[in-house]
């Protein structure tokens, strides 16, 4: 049974259980007022009956001295007897006002003259006459008037009393129940809004989707400050709930588009690598030096294949740094990094003039030097393939603001608004046949951006016609920021 009451009162609502709570604190309540003004006026009335019977014994004392007795009852149902006392025998004088029974009057004035105190009260029930209250008193040595007044009129007043407190306190239970549990309804609205807000989320389909359509507005004349702040973690919450939503579809998007872009990318030197076995196959047994040419094109389409599958590796590798360090850092001197690229583009490149300009001082740097001579080599590269021959490109080496800097700049046609925001994009081409055509994959500027984002550095681009400007930040170690910052003179070298 208390186990079902129990499983039924968790089941119970919010609401209903706190206007339960509500209804048995006020009934706690209740009883304690309730009680303590009882008793109080159980002893105000008893009080007043005492000082009553005090006055009236203090007239009837007189007639008992001067007539022996006391015969006129002072009010209706109260009695007077006068007792002679000889050792612990008490007579009653006659004619006296008793009830039938006379026991419990004639005790209490025994016990009166074996005390010799002034006054003795006792409360007594007198068969056939109920409860009442006894005051016996010495009139002379030897004579003890008692007075009995019957606490009938007493205990209605206090039945009287706690019937209305009890009728009261029934009525204003059930109103502050009834009210309560309306108040509080309205006072736990916001929650039920919460609850609306967060069906309304279950029901959404997330699939695809970015933002979360809901969101908690709250009420117009404020809620105070507890739900306030509860729907302020609440929405906060939902807030960051967008954010990964929008971020894993992003996520999404980008791996959909990266293995459609990287299934193309290798479909198409596969295809060519079938073309040209098939190709081998016919002309082996023919002339060789067909066969060599098709063992030539085969060996570059694998190449490329291969650089290709390098590429995203290497990408694969960045974007799980969190689990493997896909770096091997060193102390590196940057200006001799861009040299040794200008050199090596200027070799390959003849028909490009090249221009660098260093700081006098090297420029220390913990880096991976292989990683960011690629990324040096894939801007040179780029600023060659997308330029026209004899375009000029320059190299440019600072140190400002705690970074050390390096600008790839040409004089060529630029790069169209509408593209400058993907061209770090993987696969993104802005001229795609003739990028491929000279082998690019659409995965350099990708790549140089991970790099220089796994070295904790970033890469911009902003051009214009007549110029293209590739910039790539990487921060120095804060020991070095006093030696450097102040080699701000420039060499062409």
């Amino acid at each position: 049974m208390i186990g079902r009451l129990s499983r039924s009162y968790r089941r119970t609502r919010l609401v209903t259980r706190l206007a339960l709570g509500i209804a048995v604190l006020s009934l706690v309540v209740f009883a304690v007022v309730g009680t303590a003004l009882t008793t109080y006026m159980r002893g105000y009335l008893e009080r007043q009956l005492r000082d009553q019977m005090k006055l009236v014994q203090i007239s009837q004392s007189k007639d008992a001295l001067a007539h022996g007795t006391v015969a006129a009852k002072p009010y209706w149902r109260w009695y007077t007897a006068v007792y002679e006392v000889s050792g612990t025998t008490a007579v009653l004088r006659k004619p006296s006002d008793v009830p039938k029974d006379t026991a419990e009057l004639a005790a209490l004035a025994e016990a009166q003259a074996a005390t010799k105190s002034g006054e003795i009260l006792r409360t007594a029930r007198i068969k056939g006459e109920g409860r009442y209250q006894l005051r016996a008193c010495e009139v002379e040595p030897g004579v003890v008037l008692v007075t009995a007044a019957p606490m009938a009129d007493l205990e209605d007043t206090i039945d009287q009393l706690v019937t209305v407190q009890v009728v009261a306190f029934a009525v204003a239970l059930l109103a502050l129940v009834v009210a309560g549990r309306s108040v509080l309804r309205r006072g736990l609205k916001p929650l039920s809004n919460m609850a609306h807000t967060a069906r309304g989320i279950t029901s959404h389909n997330l699939t695809g989707s970015a933002r979360l359509p809901v969101r908690d507005a709250g009420g117009r004349n404020g809620d105070g400050p507890e739900v306030e702040e509860l729907r302020t973690a609440f929405n906060t919450m939902l807030e960051h709930i967008d954010d990964s939503l929008a971020v894993r579809t992003e996520a999404e998007q980008r791996l959909r588009r990266f293995v459609a872009d990287a299934s193309h990318e290798l479909r198409t030197p596969l295809m060519s690598v079938r073309g040209y076995a098939d190709l081998f196959q016919y002309a082996a047994a023919n002339e060789p030096e067909e066969r060599e040419k098709h063992l030539a094109r085969l060996r570059a389409e694998a190449a490329r294949m291969g650089v290709l599958l390098d590429d995203l590796l290497l990408l694969a590798r960045l974007d799980a740094a969190e689990v493997e360090a896909p770096l091997r850092l060193e102390d590196a001197d940057l200006v001799e990094l861009v040299c040794q690229a200008a050199d090596a583009f200027r070799a390959s490149r003849p028909d490009r003039p090249l221009s660098v300009t260093a700081g006098p001082d090297p420029v220390p740097l913990r880096l991976d030097t292989l990683r960011i001579r690629q990324v040096l080599d894939n801007l040179l590269t780029n600023a060659a393939v997308h330029t026209p021959p004899g375009t000029k490109v320059s190299v440019e080496v600072s140190v400002a603001s705690g970074a050390a800097t390096v600008r790839v700049t040409d004089s060529g046609p630029g790069i169209p608004a509408a593209d400058q925001d993907r061209v770090f994009d993987r696969f993104y081409r802005i001229d795609k046949a003739r990028s491929r055509d000279r082998g690019g994959s659409g995965l350099g500027l990708a790549v140089a951006r991970s790099l220089v984002r796994a070295h904790g550095g970033a890469i911009e681009l902003s051009s214009r016609p007549g110029s293209t400007t590739f910039t790539m930040r990487i921060p120095l170690a804060r020991e070095d920021w006093g030696n450097l910052s102040s080699s701000g003179a420039h060499q062409p070298s």
